[in-house]
Parts: C-alpha cells; structure tokens; sequence
C-alpha cells in the first residue's frame, strides 16, 4: 500500500511540474505585434509629347563692338582740350579727344610749303616759255596757293616733256615731302571716330607722349558682344541670326541679343565652339557677366523633367494600373543644368514629378488626385 501512494505522489508531482512550467512559459511569450500595410502617396502627371526645344546655357562677359585703344604716332606734350580726358567722359563723333602740341612740327611744315611754293615760282619763265599752253595753269596754282591751308593737288601733266621737266626740278619729291608733313600734323590731333564714352586714360594735360605710347579706351556703349563656347556637338545647329535669352547672374532682368558669327574653328582642348551675340540695352555696361540661352533645335515627341527624377540616367519611375511604381527605360536626348528632355514614353502614361525615397520596381502607391 505505501509503495502504491508513493507511486502516485510521484506522478502527481511529475504531472504537476509539467503544467506549472508549461504555465510559466506561456505567462512569459509577449504576443506577436502585428503591422499595418503603409502604402505612400505619389504626384503624378500624364505624359504629354510634345516639341520640345533644346536650350543651350552659356555665359560670358560683354565687350563692346565698337571698342578701340588710343595710341601715339608723334611725340610731344599733351595739351589742354574742352574736355578733361578723364574715365567716364563722352565724346561726340568727330569730337577732339586729345591733342599733342605740334608748334615745332608746324614750322618745319610751313618751311617746306614755302620751298615748294619757291621751286613753283622759279620755273614760271621756263614755263612761259617752253611750255605756253601749260603756263596758265601753273600760275593759277600758284594763285591758289594758300600756306594756312592743305597744300592743293598739282596740276595734271598734258605730256610727258612736262612731266620731265617739272620732276627734273624736284618739284614732285617737294610736294610729297609737304603731303607726309601735312598726314603727321593731323596726329597730333586725336578724334572720335564714333560717339562713345572714354573707359580708360593713361594720360593727363602736360605729360609728355611717345611715339607708340598707349593713352587710354574708348568704347561705343550702344552695342555690346558677348563671347560664348557651345559643345561642338551642337556646331551644325548654331545658326546666324537666332534670338538669345540674355540675363544676369540673380535672373534679375532678362535681355535679348541675336547670334551674329560662329567661329568656324573647335577648341581643341575644351571641344568647344565660340558663337558671338550681339545685344543692345541700355543698363548694360562693359564687363558685365551674363548667362545666355541659345535655342540649337528642337526634339520632337519628347517631354522635359527633372534631373532628379532619372535613376542611373537611364530609366523613371511610371504608374501602372494606377497603383504599381514600374521602373521604365528611357532615352536621354539632352542634359541642361536642372532638367533633361527624354523620349520613349507614351502619351497619357503617368509619371513620378517628385522623387520618391526608398522607391523600388512593384511598390504599391497611391497617386493624389490632388
């Protein structure tokens, strides 16, 4: 009997340890959380085609086209004019920029007219009397001959024996040396060849000038060039004549210029070609920075998106059956600084229009009617 209770004392004890632990274990498992589906909403757009323009970016500072550096071709000193020859000052066309003294210059002109008009006098009895038909027209010369003023034309030779005998003289190589004085007192005075403004001077009233010596700038400040380099792959598209968008660095004020020459030549090192643009505006001024928009062509059945949206510059990411991102390939025509014109795509098909984080090809989304 005490071996039957003990027995089951111990099976009881047996079967009671298994459900306590069994208790314990169950007590102890936290429940399994359960997650809920996220679907995130996308903005989306139709696909339209369209032509679409490609607009190469460019930029460049302006020159002015008509642009010239003042130099010396005589020496002597600077004289006082109307105007101070001072940056900044504007000068009509014709108007005296500068002038150098020339008294010294002057009298040596005025000694050689005088030995010419003296050469002339002491052949007229030889005229009268070798040459009577031609003497009339020496004396009247002579008549005409005025030492404040440019020296006159000879007259015409009617023969060779004229000719002769008036080169035999030296009369010719006197006339000549007077005409060469006469080019070289005339620069001494510096003109405006067109009405523009001074942007440089080098020198001032007093100061003595040297032959070749550079004395400041002047510019027309009504038409401005503008030098920009385009990717030789667009050489054949630049066209002469085709409207450019012009404007400054803060997209501040816009500008319109023209295309005026293409540069025939390729930068060996850059790949580049220079085309140069014209623009007339009357805020501009010499040295400004501008960026340039040049129409080269357009693409046809094409759309223009963000750069943002391409992944691995190949494929963007479309809309199927309204709730499945696919990742589509594409075809890049042309990259620009913020956007990229792209073709492969068909009308009405829906795009991404902003990018998606942790996007991937089969992702459930929801597009916002929005």
């Amino acid at each position: 009997m005490r071996k039957i209770i003990l027995a089951i004392l111990g099976v009881l004890t047996i079967v009671g340890a298994i459900l306590l632990g069994n208790y314990l274990i169950d007590k102890n498992q936290k429940p399994k959380p359960t997650f809920e589906r996220q679907i995130k909403t996308v903005f989306v757009e139709n696909v339209i085609n369209k032509n679409i323009p490609i607009i190469l970016t460019a930029s460049g500072s302006l020159i002015a086209k008509n642009k010239i550096e003042i130099y010396s071709e005589v020496s002597g000193v600077l004289k006082v004019s109307n105007k101070l020859f001072k940056a900044g000052t504007k000068y009509n066309r014709g108007e005296t920029l500068l002038g150098i003294n020339s008294d010294e210059f002057y009298a040596s002109l005025q000694s050689q007219k005088s030995n010419l008009y003296n050469l002339i006098t002491a052949i007229l009895p030889d005229l009268r009397l070798d040459y009577p038909v031609e003497f009339k027209n020496w004396e009247n010369y002579l008549q005409g001959f005025d030492m404040n003023k440019s020296t006159p034309k000879l007259p015409k030779f009617s023969s060779d024996k004229e000719k002769y005998f008036i080169s035999g003289r030296g009369i010719l190589t006197a006339y000549y040396n007077v005409k060469n004085l006469e080019v070289r007192l005339s620069k001494h005075q510096i003109r405006a060849p067109f009405s523009g403004v001074l942007t440089e001077a080098l020198v001032s009233p007093g100061t003595l000038v040297r032959v070749g010596q550079k004395l400041g700038e002047f510019i027309d400040p009504k038409i401005y060039e503008m030098e920009v380099s385009v990717n030789s792959e667009y050489a054949d598209l630049l066209k002469v004549g085709n409207s450019v968008d012009l404007s400054n660095l803060e997209k501040t004020k816009k500008y319109t210029g023209k295309v005026v020459r293409v540069n025939g030549k390729v930068d060996q090192v850059t790949q580049t070609i220079k085309a140069y643009v014209d623009v007339i505006h009357a805020d501009l001024k010499e040295g400004m920075f501008l960026e340039a928009d040049l129409v080269a062509k357009s693409e046809t059945d094409a759309i223009e998106i963000s750069r943002k949206l391409l992944v691995d510059n190949q494929s963007v990411y479309t809309i199927k059956n309204d709730s499945i991102l696919t990742l589509t390939n594409i075809q890049p025509v042309y990259f620009g600084s913020e956007k990229v014109v792209i073709k492969g795509l068909d009308n009405n098909q829906k795009i991404l229009t902003q990018v998606l984080p942790g996007a991937f090809d089969g992702m459930i989304v929801k597009i916002n009617k929005q």
